[in-house]
């Protein structure tokens, strides 16, 4: 769990019991896109109005991966990430749920009446537009308002955050990033989209041709990694923030078959093997190519660092 985090966290429903009445909302927040930060902002808000201490209810694995044994599925966010993200927004508790098959077997008012109102004192509660609950996902807002008359608490659902006229979610930003499309997902994030991980020795090939780069073994393996190119990147290592170009890909000029995550530090020579490395995703450059020889690879990565810094200097 994420360390240096003001917002008091919780490993389970059991593990919060509230004295005091709180204003909720829930889900699983993958990515913290613009449509989860006008939830919280509307929460923060809220709390000034009814005096309530505001709760986040969160869940870990994904339900996905519970319940449609979708395995596979590439998350926006760590949980270490999600945290992190929703520290940001000043919110009280923070109870991240274990999603298991019994958890999700909860019918609606049972989840209603054991962990909102018997854990929680819920006294009001904010949902996104498209929210369901309950076993199979049976209820809606129309039966959460019904639940709130019985258990006397509050209910507001937010609309859909409109942009282009389409609306958020972190499905879409899923897709962009898998086509490649990092400045689509930053519109939709709000912020630029991150991988994190540890530095490790690679074949060390690009010392030979003047462009070192950073190995980064991801941590987790759940994390959604964008599609195979060339992009623009901020790099934070060793608590410092630098630019650099980045390499999704399996190098095939040199003969390379594994899928590597390699960065290029712009005006940076510091050993950092073993250090913590975060790149956030500014821009595409390029699909990857299999150059015919190491001359024209050379080429083309000169080719990539003059178009990197014309990019950073017009957002600098």
């Amino acid at each position: 769990m994420a360390k240096t985090v003001k917002v008091n966290v919780f490993n389970s429903v059991q593990s919060f019991k509230s004295t005091q009445k709180t204003i909720v909302t829930l889900g699983t927040f993958d990515g913290m896109h613009i449509g989860h930060q006008a939830i919280l902002n509307k929460l923060k808000l809220q709390k000034k109005i009814y005096g309530y201490e505001t709760l986040v209810l969160t869940f870990f694995p994904h339900p996905r991966m519970v319940l449609k044994t979708d395995h596979k599925i590439s998350l926006l966010n760590t949980i270490d990430e999600r945290v992190k993200l929703i520290d940001q927004f000043g919110i009280d508790h923070l109870v991240v749920q274990e999603f298991t098959q019994d958890f999700a077997d909860l019918s609606a008012e049972e989840f209603v009446k054991t962990v909102l109102v018997d854990q929680f004192n819920i006294g009001k509660i904010i949902i996104g537009y498209d929210h369901r609950f309950g076993k199979n996902r049976s209820a809606d807002i129309h039966d959460l308002i019904e639940f709130g008359k019985k258990y006397h608490f509050d209910v507001e659902q937010i609309s859909a955050e409109e942009l282009n006229d389409v609306s958020v979610s972190s499905t879409k930003i899923r897709n962009a990033l898998n086509v490649g499309n990092v400045a689509l997902a930053k519109t939709y994030l709000g912020y630029p989209y991150m991988v994190s991980g540890k530095v490790v020795s690679g074949k060390q090939l690009g010392r030979t041709i003047g462009y070192p780069t950073a190995n980064i073994q991801v941590a987790e393996d759940y994390k959604l990694i964008p599609a195979i190119g060339v992009y623009v990147v901020g790099v934070t290592v060793k608590g410092k923030d630098f630019y650099g170009m980045l390499s999704v890909g399996t190098n095939p000029t040199v003969g390379g078959t594994e899928k590597t995550v390699e960065v290029y530090i712009f005006d940076f020579n510091d050993t950092i093997y073993d250090e913590e490395i975060t790149v956030r995703f500014l821009t595409k450059i390029r699909d990857e190519e299999h150059f015919g020889s190491i001359d024209l690879l050379i080429e083309a990565l000169k080719n990539d660092e003059v178009f990197s810094r014309n990019f950073l200097s017009n957002i600098d």
